[in-house]
C-alpha cells in the first residue's frame, strides 16, 4: 500500500482521548477514505464504514436521521453486532457533506461518546459555511493533500533513512554528487508527470505506462469540472469556466486570473466571482496563491484579494493537459519548451501539503517573485523563486525583494535543477528537490 503520512494524524488522534471529532477534509480522490479505512482497521476490532454517498443515492438511511438515538438505530440496522464499545468500535462517517445535518450531530455524538468516530468529507467549507448549526467546538477539521514528492519516494522504494540523510543535507546546505543529484532529478522528473492522485501513482508503479497514468488523470480532472458543475445552478458554468481556464492562465506571463475572460464581460470585478473561487479552494481541486505588494509578517496581514493565482491541485493533472503521452517534454530538457508553470505548480503543491498559506509578491515597481511564506521560528519573511533552465542566477524582482530593509528580510530560495548549493548574500540557491523539506512547523 502507498505510505501516506497524514495516517499519522489519524492515529494520534486514535490515541488523543481527544474532546473533538476528526473531519479529514480534501478533494476527491486523493486517498481520504483508503488510509482512514487502513488505518482504523488497523486499530480498531470493530470498524463501521458509512458511506454516505451510497446511502444518499440509494436507501437514505440518513437523511431524517437528527437525534443521537436515530443514528444509533441506522448504524444498528447495517452493523449491529459490531456496536460494542468505545475502545474498540469505530465509525466513519464517508462523504459526511452529503448530509450537513450530520456535522451538527457530531457534536452531540461526541457528547454521547459511546463510540469512536471519525469523518471525511470533500466541500466541507462550502459545507460549514451554510449549515444552521456549525458544531466548530465539538470537531477538529484537517485537510488532506495528494501524494507529495516525499511521498511520492517511498512508493518508489526511497528508504526513510535515506530521505532522513537528505534533510540533514538540506539544513547543513551540503551539496549531493553528481550520480545522486541526477538520480533525485530523474525522481522529481517523473513525479512530474505521474503527480500524487493514488490511483495515477498505483499504476505507474505497477505498469510503468503513461498512456495509463494519464488516462487516469484524465478521468479525475474531468470528474473535477462535472462535480463542480452540480455545486450550484447559477454558478456552475462560472465555475466550470473557472476551473477549465486554470492551465491556460498559468502559461500567460502575469499566471493570474483575468475576471473579464471568465464571461467576457467588462465591468465585472473579482468581487463578483468570489463564491466561485472559494468554491473550487475549498472543493481541494485548486490551489489559491494571493498576492503581497507590501510584505510584512505575518502574510496573512497584508495580502490583496484582487490579484490571485490558480495552480490545479496535482502536477500530474497539469502535466497531462500540457504534453499529453509525450514525456519528452519532461524528461529530455527539450530547449523549446519552458517548464516554468510546472515547476511553479507542483511546488505551490508542496508547500500547500505542508502547511503553508501560499502568497506571492507583486510590486508595480520591483517586479515579481514566485512564493512568499511566512518563517515563524525568526519572525520574517522568506521569499522563494522557481527555475526551471539555466539562467537560475537571474533575478531582478528577487534582488530588490532581499535588500529592501524596509522588509526585514533574513534569507531567500533560489530552487533550480543547479547540483551545488550556494549563497550569495541572503540568497541560498537550492536543487529543486529540496523545496520538499520546506516545512511549516
Amino acid at each position: 500500500m502507498l505510505y501516506r503520512k497524514f495516517q499519522k494524524e489519524i492515529e494520534k488522534y486514535f490515541d488523543s482521548d481527544s474532546n473533538k471529532i476528526l473531519v479529514v477534509d480534501g478533494a476527491r480522490q486523493i486517498g481520504k477514505t483508503y488510509i482512514i479505512r487502513h488505518a482504523g482497521k488497523l486499530r480498531f476490532e470493530n470498524y463501521i464504514e458509512l458511506n454516505l454517498v451510497e446511502d444518499f443515492e440509494g436507501p437514505g438511511l440518513f437523511k431524517n436521521t437528527h437525534t443521537v438515538e436515530d443514528f444509533y438505530l441506522q448504524v444498528s440496522m447495517l452493523a449491529g453486532d459490531k456496536m460494542k464499545e468505545k475502545n474498540n468500535t469505530l465509525i466513519f462517517l464517508d462523504e459526511i457533506q452529503m448530509y450537513p445535518h450530520l456535522l451538527t450531530l457530531l457534536k452531540f455524538l461526541k457528547q454521547d461518546d459511546r463510540f469512536t468516530y471519525i469523518a471525511s468529507g470533500s466541500l466541507l467549507g462550502v459545507t460549514l459555511a451554510r449549515t444552521t448549526s456549525i458544531p466548530m467546538g465539538s470537531i477538529e477539521v484537517k485537510r488532506m493533500y495528494p501524494l507529495d514528492f516525499e511521498e511520492f519516494l517511498i512508493a518508489n522504494g526511497f528508504g526513510q533513512v535515506g530521505i532522513e540523510v537528505l534533510e540533514k543535507k538540506f539544513k547543513n546546505r551540503e551539496s549531493l554528487d553528481e550520480t545522486t543529484h541526477f538520480k533525485m532529478l530523474d525522481y522529481f522528473k517523473k513525479y512530474l508527470l505521474v503527480g500524487g492522485l493514488p490511483d495515477a501513482v498505483n499504476s505507474y508503479l505497477s505498469e510503468k505506462n503513461i498512456v495509463n497514468v494519464r488516462n487516469i488523470q484524465n478521468e479525475i480532472h474531468e470528474y473535477y469540472g462535472i462535480d463542480a458543475s452540480k455545486y450550484d445552478e447559477t454558478r456552475r458554468l462560472k465555475i466550470r469556466r473557472i476551473y477549465d481556464m486554470i492551465p491556460s492562465n498559468l502559461e500567460n506571463k502575469k499566471k493570474r486570473v483575468i475576471v473579464k475572460d471568465i464571461e467576457d464581460k467588462k465591468g465585472k470585478r473579482f468581487s463578483d466571482y468570489q463564491e466561485e473561487f472559494d468554491y473550487l479552494v475549498s472543493a481541494g481541486i485548486a490551489l489559491e496563491v494571493k498576492a503581497i505588494s507590501t510584505p510584512v509578517f505575518p502574510l496573512i496581514e497584508s495580502s490583496e484579494k484582487n490579484l490571485l493565482k490558480l495552480y490545479l491541485n496535482d502536477v500530474g493533472i497539469l502535466t497531462g493537459i500540457l504534453y499529453r503521452n509525450n514525456i519528452r517534454a519532461i524528461l529530455d530538457d527539450v530547449k523549446s519548451i519552458n517548464l516554468g508553470t510546472v515547476y511553479e505548480s507542483v511546488v505551490a503543491q508542496e508547500l500547500q501539503a505542508h502547511g503553508f498559506r501560499l502568497y506571492y509578491y507583486d510590486n508595480h515597481r520591483n517586479g515579481e517573485v514566485d512564493y512568499l511564506i511566512d518563517d515563524f521560528e525568526e519572525l520574517s519573511v522568506v521569499p522563494i523563486e522557481i527555475k526551471s533552465g539555466k539562467d537560475y542566477r537571474i533575478h531582478s524582482a528577487l534582488n530588490k525583494f532581499v535588500t529592501n530593509e524596509s522588509y526585514g528580510i533574513n534569507k531567500g530560495y533560489v530552487f533550480s535543477n543547479e547540483r551545488v548549493i550556494s549563497e550569495e548574500g541572503k540568497i541560498i540557491y537550492m536543487p529543486i528537490y529540496n523545496v520538499m523539506f520546506l516545512k511549516n512547523k
